[in-house]
């Protein structure tokens, strides 16, 4: 029959210390101020006008597509629906972006300019493009 008392070979199971409990006290902690932070951010977010944060993403979807054109060798079609994301939301949102709305239709025709000049330089073969231009289009 085994001995119950557990000898020096067998390692023992010793219920968790004091440090286990304050890690988890500052996991909770952490939570609570990460809850809080949300908060406060979604209530910045709630007085801002739509426009300025509408246009904040704007500058997401350039930098976003400026970033696939600078890659070597240029990321053409992620480039393009990047371009192709801003001019819907630019040019369907005419009138409606505030006083940011001018930077936005300059930068989008900047992308579509330097979207159509590497294009042209690196050639269709470069992305496996299949030649759709749909990003290359002006509309002012």
């Amino acid at each position: 029959m085994p001995r119950s008392s557990p000898d020096e070979s067998q390692p023992t199971r010793q219920p968790p210390s004091q440090p286990l409990s304050n890690a988890e006290d500052e996991e909770e902690l952490d939570n609570e101020e990460v809850q809080a932070q949300l908060a406060e951010l979604r209530q910045q977010l709630a007085e801002a006008p739509a426009s300025a944060v509408i246009a904040n993403h704007c500058f997401g979807l350039f930098e976003l597509a400026a970033l696939h054109l600078s890659q070597k060798p240029p990321k053409l079609d992620d480039a393009r629906l990047a371009i192709d994301a801003l001019g819907c939301v630019v040019e369907g949102l005419a009138g409606r972006l505030g006083e940011q709305e001018r930077s936005l239709k300059d930068g989008l025709s900047q992308l579509r300019l330097a979207y159509v000049q590497i294009n042209a330089a690196t050639g269709p073969s470069a992305q496996g493009g299949n030649g759709d231009e749909a990003a290359t289009h002006t509309a002012e």
